[in-house]
């Protein structure tokens, strides 16, 4: 986890990088400046560019070579440091707000939106900057990284200015007069530096938002990114104010834990947001319309019959009879927006695979589930399954056989 500098230790780093910033009296920096990378080291922190640009565990911190997986092969991400040979530190100002906000390369490339700039266009220049002003302060690492790692055709990078007049609008954030302070600061978080529409929005074929299901929940990396509006049932209509705090905060509340992509999230990100920035999401998420239309399959009554017998004989000491778990430790299946998700993708793959959550300061166990796929064969886990997304009053649609076969087949080729 990248540790983030305390301000006297950037006292005696940040002098060094002032005057190439363009900042006066670098033997004597003033307030105003590390006032400002202050807010360019917390923006960085909220758009968690440490995760993306950071190989996890062995790389230096923002110096790029990470593999992103996408749906159309594996890019790598860049280097960012300071260095002028091989990250950004030659970069003008207006070179990296044009890649940030933008999308474009001081090439003149267009970028891929594995690097979201269609939501950090919402930021404004002086955000940006900020940004910039922070990573200029990092360690300079000379680590050339060949970014464009796509197969052909999607390797030509001269077809993202298609797809940018199709998905990218340009813009920064544009308060809503009609809300709150609090609830725009939400929205402007979790739609520009927070980037949840990245993960939490399902895309279309080229790899663009389908805005009219926006935060509605996405198959990506192996998971399902969960529904995140309001839905009763499959988003976070059940979760209170308090519940998404907790969760972006510790990694953990009353219902459930972190798992997945989501725990790296938290520990690189959101567990190191303001409280009142936490609350501000909350807001807003909670004030997200949930599905109108949503139906189920009805399951058939010997599914459900042999899918109770296998969770009382393997998942009740966790989880209890009645599906509720143990607050901050198990999470609740019955009340659980993941395991009644449209794509059961995440569950059939933690009963397979099993799986570790999230340990945080404010919450340092980080519990884990075993694998249960070398037991089960995929008539079982679809019964098991079927029966915890239908059973406790709740509804979702049967899980088949045929589906865990499938998932089954996929997780062997995956070493995460």
């Amino acid at each position: 986890m990248h540790r983030a500098r305390t301000p006297s230790i950037l006292i005696c780093t940040v002098a060094v990088w002032l005057s190439g910033l363009g900042f006066s009296g670098a033997a004597n920096p003033d307030a105003q400046a590390f006032d400002q990378i202050e807010k360019g080291h917390y923006l960085a922190t909220v758009a968690d560019c440490y995760a993306c640009h950071t190989v996890p565990n062995v790389g230096k911190p923002f110096a790029g070579g990470r593999a992103i997986e996408t749906p159309f092969g594996v890019i790598t991400s860049s280097n960012i440091t300071p260095d002028a040979d091989t990250g950004i530190g030659a970069w003008t100002d207006e070179q990296f707000e044009n890649a940030v906000r933008k999308g474009l390369h001081p090439d003149g490339s267009r970028l891929y939106p594995a690097m979201p700039f269609p939501a950090y266009t919402k930021m404004s220049r002086d955000d940006v900057l900020a940004i910039r002003a922070y990573l200029a302060t990092v360690e300079p690492v000379h680590q050339p990284v060949n970014s464009n790692t796509l197969p052909f055709p999607f390797n030509i990078r001269a077809a993202m200015r298609a797809w940018d007049a199709l998905y990218f609008t340009e813009g920064e954030f544009q308060p809503d007069s009609h809300q709150s302070p609090t609830w725009n600061r939400g929205a402007y978080l979790v739609q520009g530096p927070g980037h949840c529409t990245s993960c939490h929005t399902p895309k279309s074929l080229l790899g663009g938002d389908k805005t009219s299901d926006n935060l509605r929940g996405f198959n990506l990396q192996g998971w399902f990114a969960p529904d995140i509006t309001g839905d009763t049932n499959q988003g976070l209509g059940r979760w209170s104010e308090a519940d998404i705090t907790g969760y972006l905060k510790t990694g953990h509340n009353r219902l459930t834990a972190a798992i997945g992509p989501m725990t790296e999230e938290i520990l690189n990100s959101t567990s190191q947001y303001s409280d009142s920035d936490l609350n501000a999401i909350a807001i807003y998420l909670k004030s997200l319309p949930g599905r109108q239309d949503a139906t189920t399959a009805q399951a058939a009554s010997p599914v459900m019959t042999a899918g109770q017998a296998i969770y009382r004989d393997q998942c009740s000491a966790c989880h209890g009879i009645d599906g509720r778990g143990v607050a901050m430790l198990f999470p609740s299946l019955a009340q659980s927006s993941l395991v009644h998700a449209s794509d059961p993708t995440t569950a059939i793959r933690l009963v397979l695979r099993g799986g570790r959550s999230v340990a945080t300061t404010a919450e340092p166990t980080a519990p884990g589930m075993p694998s249960f796929g070398w037991q089960l064969n995929d008539d079982q886990v679809a019964a098991v399954l079927t029966y915890v997304r239908n059973a406790w009053q709740t509804a979702a649609a049967p899980v088949s056989a045929e589906t865990v076969g499938k998932a089954r087949d996929q997780l062997r080729t995956r070493s995460d």
